[in-house]
């Protein structure tokens, strides 16, 4: 029996992992592009339809269905001896059944320092390293200069209904740091009339390229409801992967920041 190691998730479950596990099956994208970045390309062996980065691993590794609906016919073939999900993105039903027969990591991320926690876990489960990375995002978040004055913001992920980042998720640690007073003042991802958007009254909508592809076309409806507010597209996983791409969101933030204020 190989020797384990045993570790405690975001979640504050303990999980027995084989020291330097071989067979990892990653079940969020944002964590996907993390074990590219941390060098573990031979020892991963299954992504979601969703983990889109890196793209040689999207068309190669085998997929096991999407981050909702996980095909556990896929993960048995696997032999996974690590399995690294989130609270968020996963169904609790699905870890749960997953955590009865394999070792299953679990982050929950809600914040910057969140992320990097989940990030020097990953890697210390993994025996790789990711102190220059972690220094690197560190580093390039405390040069970033937030828009002044405060502007209250609403940032939208879907519509039809709309929906909109709450006060608990990574991406209002995002909007804080960008120098947006979030207009939502509940949590999670609560949906929204358009007369609530409207009392809501903000000065800034942002909208999400994903979950819900906001495009040019969405920009007029939003326009006639709230005519003072300027409404932008933005990049969607540079305000919600919270794995190694936060290192870009920085510099994308500040040509924001600079496009609204002009």
């Amino acid at each position: 029996m190989s020797e384990t190691i045993t570790y405690t998730d975001q979640n504050g479950r303990e999980v027995e992992i084989p020291k330097e596990p071989q067979r990892i099956i990653s079940l969020v994208p944002s964590q996907t592009e993390l074990l590219y970045n941390l060098g573990l390309e031979k020892r991963v062996v299954g992504i979601t339809k969703f983990c889109i980065h890196p793209e040689g691993w999207f068309k190669t590794k085998t997929r096991v269905g999407g981050t909702k609906q996980l095909h556990f016919d896929i993960i048995g073939s696997l032999n996974p001896d690590l399995i690294i999900a989130n609270k968020e993105e996963n169904n609790r039903e699905d870890i749960e059944k997953l955590q009865s027969q394999y070792p299953v990591w679990v982050s929950d991320i809600s914040n910057l320092a969140s992320a990097i926690e989940m990030i020097n876990h990953v890697a210390d489960i993994a025996a790789s390293d990711a102190s220059t990375l972690t220094e690197e995002i560190q580093s390039y978040f405390s040069t970033l200069k937030p828009i002044f004055p405060t502007k209250k913001a609403l940032y939208l992920i879907w519509k039809n209904p709309y929906m909109a980042a709450g006060t608990d998720t990574f991406i209002n640690d995002m909007l804080y740091r960008c120098g947006f007073e979030n207009g939502i003042s509940k949590t999670r991802y609560p949906e929204l009339s358009e007369e609530e958007i409207a009392a809501i009254d903000p000065e800034l909508i942002l909208l999400s390229s994903e979950p819900f592809p906001f495009g040019e076309t969405h920009i007029q409806d939003l326009q006639e409801l709230l005519p003072n507010a300027k409404i932008v597209l933005v990049d969607g996983e540079m305000f919600s992967w919270y794995g190694s791409r936060i290192k870009l969101a920085p510099s994308y933030f500040s040509e924001l920041i600079g496009s609204i204020v002009k």
